[in-house]
């Protein structure tokens, strides 16, 4: 088979070359401007974790998937006969299959096949008479001469067949609505030949390469499926660098695109990126400004085409206004091509010529067999927005209009929204004449109404969409508008695509200043997303990250935004930040109006102690509340932040280290602190270390000290015994004791070690108002001391939690008559599980009652009944002064429910 007769049909041009149809392959390789794409979904997929753990650069992740052509070729060496390219409009099929059989006709690659036969099956579908393969190869390919003829009927595995456009096949690929056929020379329609190739009966052992888009009739097809991926940004350099004869312009083009269109998808289609090219470098030469926004682009690209149509305004409008109603056709009825009679009727009877800068024009202009297809989705769309404000008839309002192609057109809400706005549709007012504004203020109105809607519920994908509208408009005072303060805070937006990243960052940059920027469940937080949202979260004063996942760069992108920015709270609970993350936040932490810091469950170790002690003593910091909970940080760590507490320059007031590995060790540590006159600490949560009665031992001496100023301790399960009472019980009497809560929950204090506790509560100077006694093993005589304490007049407590010490309605009792006591203080008492019954309630009415304080009762998982609650009920209505009292868990039955629900104040 003569290879030079092949080369020269795969490089004849077929099609006038058009704005939006993309370069023509010929030109691409010629002109050497041809990339070879990515592909295997299956390994970038693979990589994804890996970007993020590693931090791969694209450049990087390119060197690690194989290119189309590899991928192609490789397949096509082994036993597959069929391989199967898969891609969107505009991905490059059609440039990477002709670049395919040129290599072949050239002699580089696939050179085990004597015979490569291409075809395009848009061009061929048209053939409306029946015919053989014989007849079909002879005359519709670059012709094959009857000697070779034979040789490829003799060794079919020598063959390989490309079939390109096969998405444009409308006919079934399934074998069971076809009679195969198996002889050559049988003359058949040509779906029946290309199902019959395809599935094996016709020249069986040929292979094939197929392309198409994503189709039903890919189900019925076997082989090795090939996604087109796309150009990455590096691809993009690349083929931005040799469309551009300058580098500096190139690389202006590059930058440009990337920061106002890289993040939609379709910005990887080589398609775009050819119509990009153009379209900027003739404004670039014109020293004309580059578009802002997608609409822009496309008014641009319109404006470039209607010039070079070279029209009077009337026909511009007319040509304009046909192309939308066939647009409009095509979205509602999902039908990609029409005939000429339906052009007729969409009235393009005049201007039947000049359709071809926006359609696929297949078959002769002259015939009534011409079928037509715009040539970009997008144009389609953009068209179908720009006709809707031409059209000065009053028959369809923007809500008909809407649901008819709701569904349907992915971006026409956008085009709209950016057309509604005089300065972006200005340069298609000078070229098609006044849009209507009736339809422009119906469309404003429907859109401000609808966003309203949108914002007062909490579906974040639609919030996203009414960004991605504003971020179109590109209108200041239109986002102040809609946006109210209310719809400003709350909503988790969590799982951001890069889209949804730049559309929300405007929106906030636009409004100046947010309570909250919610980013709960972000699970790909990347470092291209973060530096999007850059500016957004230096203008939030908190930012929810919380059960998130961040690359490194982002959270470098975080730690400059808060070091430049005004967030005064950062929670990143549950994000697995680690050490060598932390150690990058903790550069930003070091300049910024920082507070509140939780980095609960967030793998850290000894090791980010250490950056923490560096950012702690800064000396600009402004850290107060420093949250790590259930981080292995152990005694080390610990004591590395102890020696940052130490420091005139830290300012932390609050610290939380449950299930922090902590020992009696490090308490040492945090004594030597406290005492040290420079620590501004108030609270310290050590709930569930192993602290023991050395450890608290160690922190009563700092708790005497007179430069401690140590408001709260929490030693919840920190397994204590009576042993640390005595301890205890010298710091609350002591003079310099500033401890204003204490809680000593779930240890076994036991009844002897109580008593001493209940001793010192009693002296006059002992400042304690809330403490937590919850499963300390008490008795009924501690809880008799209690109630004597509560009736001294020298308690200050004003909350008490005894819950889970089963001493019973005897035992309670005392706790009700002091309650019932004028000098009792109490505001919240804390009485679960301890064995209530029915007995008790008379007293405990008879005590809220007489309470003027208490304000809070909780009264869960007793043995209260149905009898209980009309006084209970009623004693709620009575009362002024409680505000809640907790029944849940109670024995009751549901006869009551409608009983409990006439007092609000009772939880049940």
């Amino acid at each position: 088979m003569d290879k030079d007769a092949v080369l020269t049909h795969v490089l004849k041009q077929r099609r006038t070359p058009s704005l939006l149809g993309g370069e023509q392959p010929v030109s691409v390789m010629s002109s050497s401007r041809y990339v070879s794409q990515l592909t295997d979904r299956e390994v970038e997929n693979q990589l994804t974790d890996r970007e993020v753990e590693n931090q791969l650069t694209d450049r990087e992740v390119e060197n690690q998937l194989p290119s189309l052509d590899h991928a192609i070729r490789t397949a096509l060496s082994g036993e597959v006969q069929t391989v199967v390219l898969v891609g969107g409009e505009g991905s490059g099929k059609t440039t990477a299959l002709e670049k395919l059989v040129v290599d072949w006709a050239k002699g580089e690659h696939l050179q085990n096949f004597t015979y490569v036969l291409y075809f395009g099956l848009r061009e061929i579908r048209s053939l409306k008479d029946e015919l053989s393969l014989e007849t079909l190869l002879q005359h519709h390919h670059s012709p094959v001469p009857s000697e070779s003829m034979q040789l490829v009927l003799q060794k079919p595995e020598d063959v390989l067949f490309v079939f390109d456009d096969l998405d444009q096949y409308k006919l079934s690929l399934d074998p069971s609505v076809h009679t195969l056929c198996s002889d050559l020379s049988q003359a058949v329609s040509v779906s029946c030949m290309i199902s019959s190739l395809l599935h094996g009966s016709l020249l069986r052992g040929a292979a094939f390469v197929v392309a198409t888009r994503t189709t039903g009739w890919l189900e019925f097809l076997n082989g090795t499926r090939v996604e087109v991926s796309g150009f990455l940004k590096p691809q993009r350099e690349t083929y931005f660098n040799g469309f551009f004869s300058d580098p500096a312009a190139a690389n202006k083009a590059l930058l440009h695109m990337e920061r106002t269109l890289g993040f939609y998808d379709f910005c990887t289609s080589p398609r775009f990126c050819w119509t990009v090219c153009s379209i900027y470098k003739t404004l670039m030469d014109a020293g004309a400004k580059l578009p802002d926004t997608l609409t822009q682009l496309y008014v641009d690209i319109l404006v470039h085409l209607m010039q070079a149509l070279s029209l009077k305004e009337a026909c511009n409008r007319e040509l304009v206004q046909a192309l939308g109603v066939m647009a409009s056709h095509c979205s509602v009825s999902q039908n990609s091509s029409c005939t000429k009679e339906e052009l007729h009727s969409f009235g393009f009877q005049k201007l039947l010529s000049s359709v071809g800068a926006f359609l696929n024009v297949d078959g002769d202009l002259e015939s009534d067999a011409c079928v037509f297809s715009f040539t970009s989705q997008l144009m389609q769309e953009f068209l179908l927005a720009v006709s809707f404000f031409l059209d000065m008839s009053v028959s369809e309002g923007m809500e008909k209009m809407w649901e008819k192609h709701k569904g349907h057109a992915k971006f026409l809400d956008l085009f709209l929204s950016g057309l509604s706005e005089p300065v972006q549709r200005r340069p298609l007012v000078i070229l098609l004449g006044e849009f209507n504004s009736d339809r422009i203020s119906d469309f404003k109105s429907w859109f401000k109404s609808s966003s309203e809607e949108t914002l007062k519920g909490c579906y974040n994908d639609r919030h996203h969409r009414c960004f991605h509208l504003l971020h179109q408009a590109q209108n200041q005072s239109l986002v102040k508008e809609i946006i109210s303060p209310s719809a400003r805070t709350g909503i988790s937006y969590g799982d951001l695509s890069l889209q949804d990243c730049v559309a929300l960052n405007y929106v906030w940059s636009c409004l100046g200043e947010m309570k909250l920027l919610n980013l709960y469940r972000t699970r790909d937080l990347t470092d291209e997303k973060a530096e999007v949202l850059a500016p957004a979260m230096s203008l939030s004063h908190k930012i929810q990250l919380s059960y998130s996942t961040l690359s490194t760069g982002a959270v470098s992108h975080l730690a400059s935004a808060l070091s430049r920015g005004r967030t005064e709270e950062l929670d990143l609970a549950h994000t697995s930040l680690g050490d060598e993350k932390l150690k990058v936040l903790c550069a930003g932490l070091r300049d910024c109006k920082l507070h509140t810091l939780k980095l609960l469950v967030c793998r850290l170790t000894e090791a980010g102690c250490e950056d923490l002690m560096c950012a702690l003593t800064s000396g600009s910091s402004q850290l107060r509340v420093l949250e790590m909970m259930f981080n292995q940080i152990g005694d080390l760590g610990f004591m590395k932040l102890c020696k940052a507490l130490q420091s005139p320059q830290c300012k932390l007031q609050q610290l939380q280290l449950r299930s922090c590995e902590l020992t009696a060790v490090s308490m040492e540590a945090l004594s030597a602190a406290l005492c040290s006159g420079k620590s501004e600490l108030r609270k310290v949560d050590l709930t569930s270390n192993t602290i023991g009665d050395g450890g608290v031992e160690a922190l009563c001496k700092s708790l005497q000290h007179p430069h401690c100023k140590l408001q709260s301790l929490n030693l919840f399960d920190t397994e204590l015994t009576g042993a640390c009472c005595p301890h205890l019980m010298e710091t609350l009497m002591s003079e310099h004791c500033s401890l204003l809560e204490l809680d000593l929950s779930v240890n076994d204090l036991g009844h002897e070690g109580a008593l001493l506790l209940c001793q010192a509560l009693s002296c006059p100077g002992c400042p304690v108002e809330k403490l937590g006694l919850t499963r300390c093993e008490l008795t009924q005589q501690v809880f008799k001391e209690l109630g004597s304490l509560l009736r001294s007049g020298t308690s200050r407590l004003k909350s008490l939690i005894v819950g889970l010490n089963k001493v019973g309605d005897q035992g309670v009792k005392h706790l009700w008559d002091a309650v019932a006591h004028p000098a009792c203080l109490l505001e919240e008492l804390d009485v679960e599980m301890t064995d209530l019954t029915d007995a008790c309630v008379e007293d405990l009415c008879a005590a809220v009652r007489a309470s003027k304080t208490l304000k809070s009762l909780e009264l869960r998982n007793n043995s209260l009944t149905d009898a209980s609650v009309p006084a209970l009920v009623q004693v709620m209505q009575d009362s002024c002064n409680m505000q809640e009292m907790n029944l849940k868990y109670n024995d009751f039955s549901e006869d009551v429910f409608e009983m409990l629900d006439e007092c609000d104040k009772i939880r049940y």
